[in-house]
């Protein structure tokens, strides 16, 4: 449990407060951002929008930081200890870069990116993510001051899952996607579809995305405006998920609802649910009459990062599938070590645990089952004129 004072119980509740009114009216997200970053005691941060396909870094609501240090984070983010711990968090999970000191001390991300610019640790979180890119909420603290502590990681942890709600909010009600032309640009690849739910279960509103999806009338159809799929028993499951987000009082874990949509020949769908009302801030989005927000998602046309599904899959920590992904690309251990800022004993230690992980004992049957497991990837086509 995170312990505050009397005033920083208030600050932190205000906060909470507006995070959910940013849903709403995006231009409050400056303040937001510095808000949450008072109270971890940093002095700077903002929402940084990844593009993990492009290796593009935007920066969004950023404060603190100056013009020179924000291009070389842009420069350097795909090979950071941030974007590969990415790959394997689910979203909402907070980590700060002194999560491993040892590591993080002989980087050359540390000595080239946040030593000169006399920055010394960085906390955040993974926020939304659509296909190959992904939005993070962060605050950074000088060199001056201490690592983030159990307080800090704890009061993030306490923010991140309202901070996601929010995004997620703003994104599939279609609010000029925070009314920023990178954000803009950022989410407009969104292939996944997205329903929005009143209480009673009436479908209240559906993207492109999710219009293709019930037109097709393979896995899911609207049948008497709700959502019908076309699997007796994920019919029955769906419903129940739409019934609970809408109840009173329900806060929902947005990592663990998730529910197969699949059709007669095999495909399909999987369903994502997020409650979008509930609390005693239910009265942000009541307008808009929607209780639940559901994301469909075709596995196939996603586009994921590389080696996500096998890092899961195996239980890799981020460091070590920076490790694979640099041999895959042909690197040998001293190359991998120089590219990773790294020292080579630490290669061949991460090698080691992958090949127990693995149940591998050499590097190319290793290799041969990362190409095995790369999950297919289709990228969407415009529709021709």
């Amino acid at each position: 449990m995170i312990s505050l004072d009397r005033a920083s119980a208030r600050g932190l509740s205000d906060t909470i407060g507006a995070i959910y009114d940013c849903a709403l009216d995006p231009c409050l997200w400056p303040d937001v951002c510095r808000s949450i970053a008072n109270l971890a005691e940093s002095t700077a941060g903002g929402i940084c929008i990844h593009d993990m396909l492009h290796q593009q870094n935007d920066q969004l609501f950023v404060f603190g930081h100056s013009s020179k240090f924000l291009d070389k984070l842009g420069g350097d983010y795909a090979r950071s200890p941030m974007a590969s711990a990415d790959i394997v968090s689910s979203i909402g999970d907070v980590r700060a870069l002194s999560m491993d000191r040892s590591e993080l001390a002989e980087s050359r991300f540390f000595q080239d990116v946040l030593k000169p610019f006399g920055l010394k640790d960085i906390i955040w979180f993974p926020a939304l993510r659509t296909g190959g890119r992904m939005a993070s909420l962060h605050a950074s603290r000088s060199e001056k001051a201490e690592y983030y502590q159990e307080r800090e990681i704890n009061l993030f942890k306490l923010l991140s899952p309202h901070v996601c709600r929010a995004l997620a909010i703003s994104d599939v009600l279609d609010i000029r996607a925070l009314r920023s032309d990178m954000l803009e640009r950022t989410l407009d690849a969104l292939v996944a579809g997205v329903f929005l739910t009143a209480r009673d279960g009436r479908v209240i509103y559906m993207n492109a995305a999710a219009e293709r999806q019930t037109k097709t009338g393979n896995s899911i159809r609207i049948v008497n405006n709700r959502l019908t799929p076309s699997d007796p028993a994920a019919r029955a499951v769906l419903s129940k998920a739409i019934d609970q987000a809408g109840r009173d009082n329900i806060d929902m874990d947005m990592t663990a609802h998730s529910l197969a949509i699949p059709d007669a020949e095999g495909a399909g769908y999987v369903a994502t649910f997020l409650s979008v009302e509930g609390g005693q801030r239910r009265s942000t989005v009541a307008p808009f009459a929607a209780s639940c927000a559901v994301f469909m998602q075709d596995p196939v046309q996603a586009p994921l990062m590389p080696g996500e599904a096998f890092a899961r899959l195996h239980g890799l920590t981020g460091g070590e599938l920076r490790v694979l992904l640099a041999l895959a690309n042909g690197l040998g251990g001293k190359e991998a070590a120089d590219m990773l800022g790294i020292s080579e004993p630490t290669v061949r230690s991460h090698l080691q645990h992958i090949f127990s992980k693995t149940g591998t004992s050499r590097q190319a049957t290793l290799l041969q089952l990362l190409h095995n497991s790369t999950p297919p990837i289709r990228i969407p086509q415009r529709a021709a004129l």
